[in-house]
């Protein structure tokens, strides 16, 4: 990852979007503007890479998001809700939160077969969800020679 980005801008934009999802949600009561999708992912694809010092792979690669320095596939995952969901048993997984008005925080960084275990069963979508509080404890079991090594603050 470059380490010339202005992650004080990419925050602002990050504000800007999350204002305006609110002011959406104002206009139109009982509707959700929510940040999902490919947005968030791509989010989360970036801020990763440049906290763990990651290769990201081509955009809408199937498998995997990145490749680690040590080799492994990693699975990134972002979300500013309670779970997320995941399609296959990634090799390594790191899920990220952001909270509205941020900070990023890591919720997850360790073998994606646990993940994969834990998770809920298939949805018709293909996705198997699996709950943050469930990450966080699964989190707290992981040697740390099984963690990839954080080499940044999250930047926004």
């Amino acid at each position: 990852m470059s380490e010339d980005v202005d992650w004080t801008c990419v925050a602002q934009h990050l504000d800007d979007l999350y204002s305006a999802s609110d002011g959406l949600e104002r206009i139109f009561p009982g509707r959700k503007f929510t940040l999902d999708g490919h947005l968030l992912g791509s989010i989360g694809e970036v801020v990763a890479a440049y906290m763990f010092d990651l290769d990201l792979n081509p955009a809408s690669t199937l498998g995997h998001d990145a490749t680690a320095a040590d080799g492994r596939n990693v699975e990134i995952k972002l979300t500013q809700g309670k779970s997320v969901a995941i399609r296959h048993e990634p090799e390594h997984l790191i899920v990220l939160q952001r909270p509205k008005g941020g900070p990023i925080r890591t919720v997850y960084n360790g073998p994606g077969g646990s993940a994969w275990e834990a998770a809920g069963k298939m949805q018709k979508n293909g996705q198997r969800p699996i709950s943050l509080s469930r990450l966080v404890k699964l989190d707290a079991t992981v040697a740390e020679p099984m963690r990839l090594s954080m080499k940044r603050q999250a930047p926004v």
